[in-house]
């Protein structure tokens, strides 16, 4: 029997042997998925609950759903015809799972798990359906947690950068500090820029939301590309703005916003000012678009 034979027509999709036979493979597929990939569920809600850095994560499959849920016009107009090009997909992802379990290697662990589920989608619907659920299937990457070793080796950079950067707004606003490394030394105080104002918390956070902002508000793949690519920028920024606002409140109010409840509302501040940049940038894509003559 051909996988294809469970093709369906927009017109036919309210019962038959096709449908039959495409929810059988779907009720097989989630209890063996859940079955082989529960640890690694269970580990992905671990590093989301233990850490700022990928809370965004319990947010990513509501996202992913919710936009397939508006999709859902448009998946119904497509054929259900599936390819055995994505039972090959889901067969080498599942072996790269077995070899992540045996070597300890939690992000391709995670990674297998993304990949197992776009092969299925190619496997039980076919291509056209995974060309409708490429963007939700894509934003699942986002809840995989940066690899230890790639999160440190960015952040001690990104810590000395935005340091850097700091002190010399500080020292061009008056302010008496100089720098050792990530370490900024005030004549009253000394202060430290941590991983937490590397900026890596906020590209993640920033990234996920670019790609949003992107996919519903721009139609075109350069005007998108830019505004997701742009999170980086305006992660960094914001840092070093944090960083200067806390320098500078401390030396011209007397006001410690370096923890506790101030540090948390400062976070808050700098974050809506980084959407209203997001915003801003996308406004400017979207009238790129509209007056580009092949818009």
């Amino acid at each position: 029997m051909s996988l294809n034979d469970c093709t369906i027509s927009g017109n036919e999709r309210t019962g038959g042997e096709g449908s039959l036979r495409l929810y059988i493979f779907l009720g097989i597929f989630a209890v063996t998925f859940s079955a082989a990939y529960y640890p690694v569920m269970a580990g992905l809600i671990q590093s989301w609950a233990a850490s700022d850095d990928y809370s965004h994560g319990f947010l990513i499959v509501p996202l992913a759903l919710y936009i397939t849920w508006l999709k859902r016009d448009e998946l119904g107009r497509q054929p259900v015809s599936g390819s055995w090009t994505g039972l090959l997909l889901v067969v080498l992802s599942l072996c790269a799972f077995l070899f992540a379990q045996v070597g300890g290697i939690l992000t391709l662990s995670s990674l297998s798990l993304i990949v197992t589920v776009w092969g299925a989608v190619l496997f039980l619907f076919g291509f056209g359906m995974l060309r409708q659920l490429l963007f939700p299937l894509f934003l699942l990457l986002f809840m995989i947690p940066v690899p230890a070793q790639i999160y440190a080796a960015l952040t001690t950079p990104l810590q000395l950068f935005v340091s850097k950067v700091a002190v010399e707004m500080a020292s061009l606003a008056g302010i008496p500090v100089y720098r050792e490394g990530n370490v900024i030394h005030h004549t009253q105080g000394v202060f430290q820029v941590v991983q937490a104002c590397s900026g890596m918390r906020s590209i993640m956070a920033l990234l996920t939301l670019g790609a949003l902002l992107a996919y519903f508000g721009l139609r075109s793949s350069l005007p998108r590309g830019v505004l997701f690519v742009s999170a980086i920028p305006i992660a960094v920024a914001i840092n070093v703005l944090r960083v200067f606002t806390i320098i500078a409140a401390f030396h011209f109010l007397g006001l410690d916003l370096a923890e506790g409840t101030p540090h948390t509302v400062l976070g808050i501040v700098l974050f809506g000012i980084a959407f209203v940049l997001f915003v801003a940038i996308r406004k400017g894509l979207s009238l790129c678009e509209r007056s580009a003559p092949n818009a």
